[in-house]
């Protein structure tokens, strides 16, 4: 999942958070409760849509996973948890059969089939949706998934069937390891027929919105506020405290700290750079820095001269001073980044190129090669634009960034800023020379990352395209294990860290401001934290 900018939240008084490690609110015996249970919480940008096949980043799955919900969840301790679906079994890994809960309803008191997961999977995969992740069931390795992605098979062709009302079954081609897990994505939740059919693109506004999750879309007033009100139809309402709860589109982390201190906001987006040291001093109760599976990098667009050269794109990696961005410009427990996936990612651990090792003095001596063998030289400077959606952090991280490279290498940088939705655009139709970008993991195998270098993947803007990068994660997919999976993996990022169509940067901490009346807050590794986890405590 795209990011777009997570040690557990402290609280005051020493309140405990949710216990039960499922995604309900759990209120320990003896909390005392406020009689207005309303959440207000910063999503950093407006959404794009809330259409769950036609978005591609945490602005949007943050409010989609609280509104919808899917057929089983990944809980704290990284097992699976059955949502829409009370059970399931399987065989040999590769027929799945889900058993749907009976009496599921969506919000419109109407009943949720499993007809319905076909459905909203079969349109998922259709080309005429184009959506960004039009390719994950294909990376689930569900039959027929990236053939119909491709345009060569028509959606019915998908391996997944409804055996009756409230059994769905899905046919693998292959054992697929994090298949599970993988499931628990937020594309993945079934969406309304009727709804969709009725008012096209407008059926997830307010006025048409049709839902499964604990909360329903009552409010959206577009760059103000999306409103969300307690699903009182929601198979798992009874497990549900707070009843209102409002998403913010502040882009402005300065703003959002203002807001949050003026009593307006219960959970910030994030946490400035700048005033971080300052808030962990006046404030320490209530900053939360939690871990994330999530890597902040600058991709290139690989077709567009000079960046289709992979010494340009290599040199460019290697003078860069990523200690300095992770420790200086950052400070906030970031780890400074040398591939694009994670060091340690579902039980797999993979190194780093060999010139992350070297001085820094002959990183950029390399580099200076690189780029001369490349014709650029003092005489003839490499210059190119840099573009970011807009936020401060992006700021300065490119500022420095641009700094370093000037200073190392001579190359003239052109920084630019678009907002969210823009730059989105910007991006799929390539349309830039080097992009701003993050990923969150979508589940706990390094193939979130990777995948979206393949040939041919929908995320993979960069259109990078390499036959034994694609063999080296094919190979994986059908690994037995986490170590066997891992030396496929790590053949992946060797070749990444020669190719780079990508830099990576850094590797996230999420960072929040929590009032201190906010409790069950808890910001798992993927960077969710879940309103129906949450409730308030009189204050």
């Amino acid at each position: 999942m795209k990011q777009h900018s997570r040690l557990m939240a402290l609280f005051a008084a020493g309140i405990a958070t949710a216990g039960s490690g499922a995604y309900a609110a759990t209120v320990p015996q003896g909390t005392e409760l406020a009689q207005k249970q309303e959440l207000v919480r910063n999503n950093g940008s407006e959404p794009a849509s809330l259409d769950p096949h036609k978005v591609e980043s945490d602005v949007e799955f943050n409010i989609i996973s609280d509104v919808f919900e899917g057929l089983v969840a990944v809980k704290r301790d990284g097992s699976v948890e059955p949502r829409l679906a009370e059970k399931w079994e399987n065989q040999n890994n590769t027929v799945w059969t889900f058993h749907l809960r009976k009496g599921i309803t969506w919000s419109d008191g109407e009943p949720i089939t499993a007809e319905d997961i076909v459905w909203s999977w079969q349109r998922l995969v259709d080309p005429k949706t184009v959506s960004p992740y039009a390719s994950y069931p294909g990376n689930m390795n569900i039959e027929n998934a990236a053939e119909i992605a491709n345009g060569k098979k028509p959606p019915s062709a998908l391996g997944v069937k409804a055996l009756d009302d409230n059994t769905v079954q899905v046919t693998l081609t292959q054992p697929t390891a994090a298949f599970l897990s993988m499931l628990a994505h937020p594309s993945l939740v079934p969406i309304d027929k009727t709804a969709v059919q009725r008012f096209g693109d407008k059926w997830a506004r307010p006025e048409h919105f049709v839902g499964s999750g604990a909360y329903k879309v009552i409010d959206w007033v577009v760059n103000e506020k999306v409103v969300g009100e307690r699903n009182k139809r929601y198979w798992d309402d009874a497990h549900t405290v707070i009843n209102k709860v409002t998403w913010l589109p502040i882009s402005s982390e300065t703003a959002d700290v203002n807001r949050y201190k003026a009593g307006e906001i219960d959970i910030t987006n994030t946490i400035p750079i700048n005033q971080f040291a300052q808030l962990k001093k006046t404030l320490p109760d209530e900053v939360s820095v939690s871990p994330l599976l999530a890597t902040y990098y600058y991709e290139f667009n690989t077709t567009r001269p000079p960046f289709n050269d992979a010494r340009v794109r290599r040199a460019l990696n290697m003078a860069l001073d990523k200690d300095i961005i992770a420790d200086k410009v950052l400070a906030q427990g970031q780890r400074p980044a040398w591939v694009l996936s994670q060091p340690e990612i579902g039980g797999a651990k993979i190194a780093p190129p060999d010139y992350a090792s070297w001085p820094r003095e002959k990183r950029i001596a390399e580099a200076k090669k690189l780029l001369e063998a490349a014709g650029f030289t003092a005489q003839h400077p490499l210059q190119f634009n840099l573009l970011y959606n807009t936020m401060e952090s992006h700021h300065r991280i490119a500022i420095a960034a641009s700094s370093m490279w000037q200073k190392n290498l001579g190359v003239t940088v052109k920084l630019q800023n678009q907002e969210w939705k823009t730059m989105l655009d910007t991006k799929h139709t390539g349309n830039f020379d080097v992009v701003r970008y993050s990923w969150n993991a979508d589940y706990d195998d390094a193939s979130t990352f990777l995948n979206n270098f393949r040939t041919g993947d929908s995320q993979n803007t960069s259109r990078f395209s390499n036959k034994a990068y694609d063999d080296a994660l094919a190979s994986a997919a059908k690994a037995a294990d986490a170590a066997e999976r891992g030396k496929y993996y790590q053949q992946a990022e060797t070749i990444l860290g020669q190719e780079v169509p990508a830099i990576p940067l850094y590797h996230y901490v999420r960072t929040h401001l929590v009032k201190p009346w906010v409790g069950g807050f808890y910001s798992n590794n993927l960077g969710y934290f879940y309103t129906k986890d949450m409730y308030i405590l009189k204050h």
